[in-house]
């Protein structure tokens, strides 16, 4: 059984973070400043998208583009894309 993953980036003074729930299906979680503001039930290989809002006037809207591996069993990677630019997202550890 797969353990958990953290992703988080800090953007124009906002926090966004993405839970990503054990094993290779679990739920998705996009956090906006400790918010969730979308939320998958699984996902599964491959490319899986997610839609938010930072909270600014006007509100600007971004993707997160988790990418979970189709063959080889390994750790998901996390992409922020803002105004047309990908940005990788680290992985957080949390004890």
């Amino acid at each position: 059984m797969g353990h958990s993953h953290h992703f988080h980036l800090d953007q124009g003074g906002h926090s966004i973070t993405v839970n990503v729930g054990p094993g290779r299906d679990g739920e998705i979680e996009l956090l906006v400043n400790g918010k969730v503001v979308a939320y998958q039930k699984e996902h599964g290989p491959g490319m899986n998208v997610l839609t938010g809002e930072l909270p600014d006037q006007p509100a600007h809207p971004f993707r997160v583009l988790l990418r979970q591996p189709h063959l080889v069993p390994s750790m998901p990677r996390c992409t922020l894309e803002l105004d047309g630019v990908e940005q990788p997202m680290p992985e957080r550890l949390v004890l």
